[in-house]
């Protein structure tokens, strides 16, 4: 068998997330049917992150594994192709390589780099509905860029996450919330477009959409800056402000070694 890296983008608005979930359509299942029906096997996918209901991506990483004869080069290009025609519109495998064999699109990666896009302006933009989150009101974005340098480094960012529980050694526990984050800012191209742009190390689930519904709030007025920090330190989920909607992040790129 050859482990194989993919790197796919989809547009998230169909799909109940990526992880499989039986009776409702997901990417890893999209994904997942096709491979099978192209190669004549079944696979296992692990993905980089597991994004949530709505939320796109423009560069997911998959690893898999197939076998010997289906990864050269020629099939690969094929397998490539065949994909993109049977998944559908808004799948699109852009790359198939060869991946060292210890390779885990989850566990090898470094960071992930995720964007999330608000549209601020009083009128709503029809052709970004999918895309962005439409903030009518002005925001003091030089308030939520003080706010978000707070975020940067190592934290408990419980207050941020939804809560989730992973079994170790036989015993349920509460899934660590502990998180490294190398870079965390706003930027404005245009008058009405705002970019919030957030690397770490991983993430946990909410976790950037909760930050970024927080600082909206700082945006607003209706939190000082500074409060970033009284959140982070509280542990607690009520302490933070109301989740963003799912449609406004995309999971940008993903680091490996």
């Amino acid at each position: 068998m050859v482990r194989l890296r993919l790197l796919v983008a989809y547009d998230g608005g169909e799909f109940r997330g990526f992880a499989p979930n039986p009776g409702v359509r997901t990417v890893a299942g999209v994904l997942a049917d096709a491979l099978e029906r192209r190669l004549g096997y079944p696979v296992q996918l692990t993905c980089a992150g597991r994004t949530d209901a709505g939320v796109h991506a423009r560069g997911q990483v998959v690893s898999l594994d197939v076998a010997d004869e289906d990864a050269s080069t020629e099939r690969l290009d094929s397998l490539r192709s065949g994909l993109n025609r049977m998944c559908g519109p808004d799948v699109a495998v852009l790359a198939a390589t060869p991946a060292p064999a210890d390779f885990d699109a989850r566990f090898s990666a470094l960071a992930r780099s995720y964007r999330y896009t608000i549209w601020n302006a009083p009128e709503p933009d029809v052709f970004r509905r999918a895309y962005a989150w439409h903030v009518p009101e002005p925001l003091d974005t030089a308030a939520m860029g003080d706010a978000a340098n707070l975020l940067v480094g190592e934290h408990d960012f419980a207050s941020f996450c939804s809560r989730s529980e992973q079994v170790i050694d036989g015993e349920v526990r509460v899934a660590p919330t502990v998180r490294r984050v190398l870079r965390a800012g706003w930027s404005r191209p245009s008058a009405a477009l705002l970019l919030f742009d957030v690397e770490a190390n991983s993430f946990c689930r909410q976790m950037v959409r909760s930050i970024v519904g927080t600082l909206v709030e700082v945006g607003r007025g209706r939190r000082p800056a500074g409060d970033i920090s009284r959140v982070l330190e509280a542990r607690d989920r009520a302490a933070a402000g109301g989740v963003a909607p799912p449609h406004g992040l995309c999971l940008e790129s993903v680091a490996y070694l």
